[in-house]
């Protein structure tokens, strides 16, 4: 039996006119009410369209499904993202561990600020997370790391490199969500924030080739390259 092909999640057509691209707007703006009031379990493009106050006809000239609209929504803030982590670490005017540590504090900030929106996301993942498209925006935010870590690691091997931009991606995308997900106080994200709250941040965990690029990135502490050497095990 043929392997079953996975539904393509891109839009039908691309708005080219601005009263389009006003209703394709209109129609992503309702898809976050409705996301965020009715979660993911309950979003159905009837009702996106009854809140765009547009036919449901209107609305499939530009998604096919609701998986593409979710899609549209999930690749925007992909987009940011990446906006956002490139932006940063290709601020040659800064060292590298203090692009580091301004992405955290900007990526923390940006989670908080989305944090309702990102949580319907995620629960709507499993209908576009295998998609191509999925994949192609995910490799676009590895390639940002992969090119910070070459100037920032010049001596370490491929797979030093490869190593280190994996674990800054997991401890920001895990401290990202506990942090974001979690009921706090402004006193309390401020101390986050600041790093003075790090051990919070990590549950004090003690490995040797974690712990000293994430507190030098998280906290300030040590801001010197060789602090991410140090997470590499290289005496480069």
């Amino acid at each position: 039996m043929a392997p079953r092909r996975k539904a393509w999640i891109s839009a039908r057509k691309q708005p080219q006119q601005a009263r389009s691209a006003d209703l394709v707007a209109a129609i992503l703006q309702a898809a976050v009410q409705v996301l965020t009031k009715d979660g993911a379990q309950r979003f159905t493009t009837a009702r996106v369209a009854e809140k765009a106050g547009v036919s449901v006809g209107s609305l499939y000239q530009y998604f096919p499904n609701k998986a593409a609209i979710l899609f549209r929504l999930q690749s925007d803030e992909w987009q940011q993202t990446t906006d956002l982590l490139r932006g940063m670490l290709e601020d040659a005017s800064c060292p590298p561990l203090a692009r580091l540590r301004a992405l955290v504090h900007a990526f923390l900030q940006s989670e908080c600020d989305e944090a309702a929106i990102r949580g319907a996301l995620d629960d709507a993942a499993p209908l576009y997370r295998d998609a191509p498209e999925a994949r192609q925006a995910k490799a676009a935010g590895h390639r940002a790391v992969l090119a910070f870590m070459r100037e920032a690691l010049p001596k370490a091997s491929d797979a030093e490199r490869a190593r280190v931009a994996d674990l800054v991606k997991t401890t920001l995308s895990q401290v990202g969500k506990h942090f974001s997900e979690t009921p706090r106080s402004r006193a309390e994200r401020e101390k986050i924030r600041s790093g003075e709250n790090y051990e919070a941040c990590f549950g004090g965990r003690r490995d040797c080739r974690v712990r000293p690029v994430c507190q030098a990135a998280f906290t300030g502490r040590n801001p010197c390259l060789a602090a991410v050497r140090n997470c590499t095990g290289s005496e480069h």
